[in-house]
Order: C-alpha cells, then sequence, then structure tokens
C-alpha cells in the first residue's frame, strides 16, 4: 500500500458541499445513482472509487450540471444548484483527454476562461505566468499542445481548471491515459497544487492505489450506493463489507460456516471443519450459516514461529518475484487459494509445489463478513 496523504485543509470542518438522497436514472427504471449522500469539507481531496459503471461518473456529471438530477438535492455552500447553468457554478473540471484547444498556444489556453470572465488584460497576463510557473512550465507559454508531453499537457489542464478560482474542482479520471511513471509524477504534481492552493476537489478514479495516496477522504461505490466513505487509513485497515475489502488493496477472501458472534469476535469453520476467530466486520446476528473472512496478505505467516489464533493447512502452487516482496499462492483442500505477501529481504526457504504448509494469523488481523451480495 502506498503512502497516505495527510492534509490540514479539512481541519476547517466547514461543511462546503452536501449531496442529500440524490437519484438517477437515465429509462425511468433503473436507478444508476441510488440514495446518493455525501458531505465534503471545504479544501477537501474527495475521491469517488469504484469499478466501471458502479455511478461515481454520474454523481460528478450531475455535479458540474452536465447531467441532471432525476431526484434529491445537490447544496454547494449551503444553496442548491440543480437549477444554476453549468458555467454559472464556478467549478473546474479536468477530464482525462486533456480537451485543450489545439489551435492555441498554451498561454491562450489558460487566458481563455479570463477573457470569458473578462477579466482586465493586464491582471490575466500576470495570471497566466503565474500559473506556467506554479505548473513549472513557465518557458512554455508558446508552444501549441501538440508540442508537449503528456504529463505537461495535462498539468496545462489543471493549470486552466484551477486559474479562474473556482470554488470547487472536478477530476474525471484525468491520469488514466498517462504510462505508470508519469501518472505517479502527476499524482505528486495534483497533491502539491492542493497543498499550496487549498482547494476543493472532487476525484473520480478506478484505481484504488492512486485514491489511497492522493485523498483526504474515499467514497467507495458499488452499483450506485456508497459502501463506505472514509479516510484511506480507514478503509484499508477496518472495512465495512466484504466489497470494500476486496476492493481496496488486496485481500483474501475465504467462506466460512457456522458463525457464531462473540462479543466483537466471531468464531466459525471452514468446510475442512478447521475453527477460525475473527473480529466482527458486520455481522448483526447471533449466528450465520455462511460468511466471508477477510484477511491481507501481508498479516498471512508462512509456518509460524510463534502460535497464531488462526492456523490452517494449505498445499503450496507458486510464487512471484515482484522486487520489494514475493507473493506466495496456497490453495486449501476446497480449492479456496490464500495469498501470503512477504517482504523479499524476509522471504521464507524455497517452498515445493504441492507441498502442505501451516498459515497463520491473529484474529485481530482479521474480519469476518456477511457475504458480498448481502
Amino acid at each position: 500500500m502506498q503512502q497516505e496523504k495527510h492534509n490540514t485543509h479539512p481541519q476547517q470542518n466547514s461543511l462546503f458541499l452536501k449531496f442529500q438522497n440524490v437519484k438517477k436514472t437515465y429509462d425511468q427504471k433503473n436507478l444508476v445513482v441510488k440514495d446518493f449522500n455525501l458531505d465534503v469539507q471545504q479544501g477537501e481531496f474527495v475521491t469517488l472509487l469504484g469499478p466501471s459503471g458502479s455511478g461515481k461518473t454520474t454523481v460528478l456529471m450531475m455535479l458540474a450540471g452536465f447531467e441532471h438530477i432525476t431526484s434529491g438535492h445537490i447544496l454547494l455552500q449551503d444553496k442548491p444548484i440543480e437549477q444554476i447553468a453549468p458555467f454559472e457554478r464556478n467549478i473546474g473540471v479536468v477530464f482525462q483527454n486533456y480537451a485543450l484547444f489545439p489551435h492555441l498556444s498554451v498561454a491562450d489556453n489558460l487566458a481563455y476562461p479570463l477573457k470569458v470572465r473578462r477579466l482586465p488584460r493586464a491582471e490575466i497576463r500576470e495570471r497566466v505566468q503565474r500559473f506556467l510557473n506554479l505548473i513549472e512550465l513557465g518557458e512554455f507559454g508558446d508552444r501549441r499542445p501538440a508540442q508537449l508531453s503528456g504529463g505537461q499537457r495535462q498539468r496545462v489542464a489543471l493549470a486552466r481548471a484551477l486559474i479562474f478560482e473556482p470554488s470547487l474542482v472536478l477530476m474525471d479520471e484525468p491520469l488514466g491515459a498517462l504510462d505508470k511513471n508519469l501518472r505517479e509524477q502527476m499524482q505528486f504534481e495534483i497533491t502539491r497544487l492542493h497543498e499550496r492552493l487549498g482547494f476543493t476537489v472532487i476525484y473520480v478514479t478506478h484505481d484504488q492505489a492512486e485514491a489511497l495516496t492522493m485523498s483526504d477522504r474515499i467514497a467507495v461505490f458499488n452499483h450506485g450506493v456508497v459502501q463506505q466513505y472514509d479516510q484511506p487509513h480507514i478503509l484499508y485497515e477496518r472495512p465495512s463489507n466484504a466489497f470494500v475489502a476486496s476492493f481496496i488493496g488486496e485481500n483474501n477472501l475465504i467462506p466460512i460456516h457456522d458463525l457464531q458472534r462473540s462479543g466483537e469476535y466471531i468464531q466459525a469453520r471452514l468446510n475442512s471443519q478447521q475453527q477460525l476467530r475473527a473480529q466482527n466486520g458486520n455481522c448483526n446476528h447471533d449466528t450465520l450459516a455462511q460468511g466471508i473472512l477477510s484477511v491481507r496478505p501481508e498479516k498471512v505467516q508462512i509456518n509460524p514461529m510463534q502460535k497464531t489464533d488462526n492456523e490452517i493447512r494449505a498445499k503450496f502452487i507458486t510464487h512471484h518475484y515482484v522486487g520489494d516482496f514475493i507473493r506466495y499462492y496456497f490453495a486449501l483442500e476446497d480449492g479456496t487459494q490464500i495469498t501470503a505477501k512477504n517482504l523479499s529481504t524476509l522471504a521464507p526457504e524455497q517452498l515445493k509445489e504441492g507441498v502442505e504448509f501451516s498459515l497463520g494469523w491473529n484474529a485481530n488481523d482479521c474480519f469476518a463478513f456477511l457475504p458480498k451480495d448481502e
């Protein structure tokens, strides 16, 4: 997991944006967004994260004014914005495809939103140069977008969305077209500008590593519903259900049976009758026939040196060397796959395919959840 971002802006505790029971349907039958509620603080970096088709981009488009709301309200600084035209909402938007004017220079692209707002020429020149310097392209004002690299074009698109000092900036998969190195560089650039200028961001992505790195809070979407809305470390360490556990970071999801609630913990068993103990994730009944146990690969110990709360037998399948760590793949009797992840410097001895090993982890390092579809 990448290091999470620590931002001081949300400490103002000033409610800036509010979604109230927002719904969206295109065919009057199926809801793309279902009863969406979300509060965003002034200066906060909030990411809408989820698989394709989960409703996150639709929420962004309704906020920008490019899609109508079926029902509910969006309040921006306590004022409903449903009836306000998109260009009057004072919102900056950054798209994946940059949307720069190819026939204009970089400086003219930045000046365009200021000219539309009829700012004085001297102020436009000063502000354009200031933002060129801010994105470290101070000498590139006369170039056309085609003469820039992908990362440089995305920086220009970001600067154009910020230069007119919008109250809110929306970003829809802005880094999706960049390669890995450029994407990581732009993540740094965006968070640097956010820290320096303090604007409020609603960011859409399906990349959970990107969300964990950049966000103050993340809303995890699935089928038009927010599954959990929390700080990155809470989503990772304390997922609220099996979907969030599977979507945020790597996770082993192991079928369990005969769940019995015991205080804050759950007693259950595998198909092999092996007894397991886990923290109670979202099991609200004293007993449950079936559930899912979630444990992170880095919490799974191979042939643990010390006694662990849970210890099972599994056959080794294979391993993948990933540089700074190694993934080890095992299978239970019923075919359920379990992954263990160890630092390369702490790698256990070479394992042989088909040989059984003990896998162990502690009850405080795993959670028992309702099945995914419940």
